[in-house]
């Protein structure tokens, strides 16, 4: 049996097997129904690891042992396969979610708090700056960001990046501002923003300015920068670069209150 490498590839990432499972689970489905040396000739797999490979398969849903002399194994329709791979993968993620959520309060968090606490003191403020690779990093560190804010939150963006905020974001900005935290956005508004900021109305307050720029300032401490315009880079080559510093976050954040004033409300542009 000849299958090409990336098919095998391909399979291994969509199902989560290993080399061995994906060569003996492809032999099977081209025999249907086949004993284990023959999948280990087939596949050119040892011998001696088809057993346990068969047995992995059979755990997993991918194939039924069939009653009688010699041991035989059929293949479960691949349909099926991706119906019982979705089942078990959801499974396991609500049960990694639920350790998750009933770690948050147990004496784990609590030490590992007290060591990040300890090594924070012992940082300089000149250290408290990292740079930050990919938009979905970027965005990470600022849904991090934003949850933690307590008075204020002040962005800059483009038009595209204001809706994927509004996209990603929204959740935490309304956590946030039940909490009595001040949102503003500034972005320039077209026809395509329109629907987003109708979707944020009592959430932030976004006006509209002809300028462009990428920037986050909370709670006048923390400052996240986009060195590139968003239509000049893949997302992937998107960076960011966070700094916790107060002297100069503050100082753009009133540079941003000056021209916040000379800016338009969404209310008056949006119809």
């Amino acid at each position: 049996m000849i299958v090409k490498e990336e098919f095998l590839s391909q399979l291994r990432r969509y199902f989560a097997l290993n080399l061995y499972e994906v060569k003996i689970w492809t032999a099977l489905l081209s025999r249907g129904v086949a004993t284990a040396g023959e999948l280990s000739d087939i596949a050119n797999v040892p011998r001696s690891r088809s057993y346990d490979i068969l047995e992995s398969l059979e755990k997993k849903g991918f194939v039924v042992l069939k009653l009688g002399k010699p041991i035989k194994y059929m293949a479960v329709p691949p349909a099926e396969v991706v119906e019982r791979v979705k089942k078990n993968m959801s499974n396991e993620m609500n049960a990694k979610l639920e350790r998750l959520e009933n770690l948050k309060d147990t004496e784990i968090v609590k030490e590992l708090n007290n060591l990040h606490d300890q090594g924070i003191e012992l940082i300089g403020p000149a250290d408290l700056s990292g740079s930050l690779k990919g938009r979905h990093n970027l965005y990470d560190h600022l849904e991090m960001t934003i949850r933690n804010a307590e008075k204020t939150v002040t962005i800059m963006t483009t038009s595209q990046g204001l809706m994927r905020k509004i996209e990603g974001l929204k959740p935490v900005f309304e956590k946030v501002t039940k909490r009595g935290v001040t949102v503003r956005i500034a972005a320039p508004l077209t026809k395509e923003t329109f629907a987003a900021v109708k979707d944020m109305k009592g959430v932030a307050e976004i006006r509209h300015t002809d300028k462009e720029a990428r920037f986050v300032v909370v709670d006048g401490k923390e400052l996240l920068f986009m060195v590139m315009h968003d239509e000049g880079v893949h997302p992937t080559y998107d960076i960011g670069i966070w700094v916790n510093t107060p002297f100069f976050a503050t100082a753009l954040e009133d540079l941003f209150e000056i021209a916040w004033t000379s800016m338009t409300p969404s209310d008056k542009i949006v119809k």
